[in-house]
């Protein structure tokens, strides 16, 4: 069986139009994925040196490419703890966390062997930063995810140098060098670490053909044939669509899909970037995810000594405090009901018999949910477990169009960051949806 889905991903302003195939294989595959909702985003590399641009700072000649690679002698990861990093992750409520192996500016975080550019070879950490993450994320029973950058504007056989500057016009045997270049990293990558996820980027400059996407993406799967990667590695052959920054307003046309947002402004450390996002507003976008059937992979940028500022810690332990309470209503969930329904966010349990209802606000009176068609067998709060008294108001015997049922919620049942109710109905929910009937006379 197989479906095939159009997909348009927004990158730096441009509009790519993916097709994204889903056969029964691919379900089983992506099925940890989809009950996964919270992935950790790890930007880190030289740029948090002097806390510039993560590559696109020379790209764009806001800095020539010699002076942005001097930060190489200042990346020391003399405090690096990837033991923390991984606990925090988990402590967090993530369930997979990514890193980035390689950004658009070519220094490799692990010990490569297809290129001079590494911080191995080039800064003073002298030593490979990704094996210990993923030893340490696999020891916490946290998947693993590489970021990796398709695009290189720092290699020698890559076409494009800067945004006004080409190395090369037309010279398909230095690309096709390029690419092979792409592969003997890649396949470093999968036999070193076994990720069980690839966040591919930058494929926007050239064809999936050009990048031999299909070729590549059978490669990784002769690695791990369960390998997930996203919608950015070109040619239409990703799992999962990643829409970044803006939150969707309707759910995204993909089956599968993950919104990547930062915690402040930027992806990289920046010590002048200080708007950092309250937990309670990352909470309502992760919300936001949860009830259009996706995930949220939340960044941080560690400094370029290894360690993370402590308003992304901050944030990390109150997300940690909020899934582990509310952990019933996250994981296992499934989109949804429509928001006419009810005024706020929701959910459906996995059998579609509990309906979760996430308020970020207190409610004056009593909260309404109106057009539920089933009896109601409990409600309570998630993480709380008190039971909360409800009635059913308007329902006449000769209609079908259901009362409404109104919740009355204590004050001292309200969680600090948004409030869960679980609504246990008498079997998978049945909503009454038309516009209502008119008394006839006789």
């Amino acid at each position: 069986m197989r479906k095939m889905f159009l997909v348009f991903t927004l990158v730096y302003g441009c509009v790519i139009q993916h097709t994204m195939a889903q056969t029964d294989g691919q379900s089983e595959k992506m099925k940890w994925f989809e009950e996964a909702k919270l992935g950790i985003f790890i930007h880190w590399g030289i740029y948090a040196v002097d806390g510039i641009d993560e590559s696109w700072s020379f790209f764009n000649g806001y800095i020539s490419h010699d002076d942005y690679m001097k930060q190489l002698g200042g990346f020391t990861a003399e405090h690096y703890n990837p033991e923390h990093w991984a606990q925090l992750i988990k402590k967090s409520g993530a369930k997979y966390a990514v890193i980035t192996s390689k950004h658009h500016d070519g220094v490799a975080l692990w010990d490569t062997k297809a290129s001079e550019l590494s911080v191995v070879k080039k800064t003073p950490a002298g030593r490979d930063l990704i094996a210990p993450l993923m030893k340490a994320l696999e020891k916490e029973g946290v998947k693993k995810g590489l970021y990796y950058s398709v695009l290189d504007w720092s290699h020698q056989d890559y076409d494009n140098f800067t945004r006004n500057k080409k190395r090369y016009e037309d010279d398909p045997k230095r690309f096709s060098r390029f690419v092979d270049f792409n592969f003997a990293q890649l396949k470093e990558l999968s036999s070193t670490f076994t990720p069980d996820l690839y966040w591919f980027d930058g494929d926007w400059e050239h064809s999936g053909e050009e990048w031999k996407s299909k070729e590549l993406l059978e490669t990784l799967k002769s690695y791990n044939p369960n390998i997930i990667v996203n919608s950015r590695i070109g040619g239409g052959y990703g799992d999962y669509a990643t829409p970044e920054q803006g939150v969707p307003v309707s759910r995204p046309s993909a089956p599968y899909w993950e919104l990547c947002i930062t915690t402040n402004n930027n992806w990289g450390y920046q010590m002048t970037d200080t708007a950092y996002k309250t937990p309670s507003e990352l909470l309502r976008i992760f919300v936001g995810c949860l009830q259009k059937g996706g995930n949220m992979l939340m960044n941080i940028g560690p400094k370029a000594d290894g360690t993370i500022p402590v308003e992304a810690e901050n944030i990390l332990e109150e997300f940690g405090r909020w899934t582990n309470k509310h952990e019933s209503a996250i994981y296992q969930t499934k989109p949804g009901i429509s928001e006419g329904h009810v005024f706020a966010p929701t959910t459906l349990s996995s059998d579609s018999t509990i309906l979760y209802v996430y308020l970020d606000y207190k409610v004056n009176e009593s909260l309404a949910i109106k057009g539920l068609k089933n009896n109601v067998n409990r409600i309570w709060v998630v993480g709380d477990g008190r039971k909360l008294n409800h009635k059913s108001v308007g329902k006449q015997y000769w209609s079908e169009v259901p009362g409404i049922l109104y919740i009355d919620i204590p004050d001292e049942v309200y969680d600090p960051q948004i409030t869960v109710l679980a609504i246990l109905l008498d079997g998978p929910i049945d909503l009454y949806t038309e516009a209502g009937h008119v008394i006839e006379s006789n």
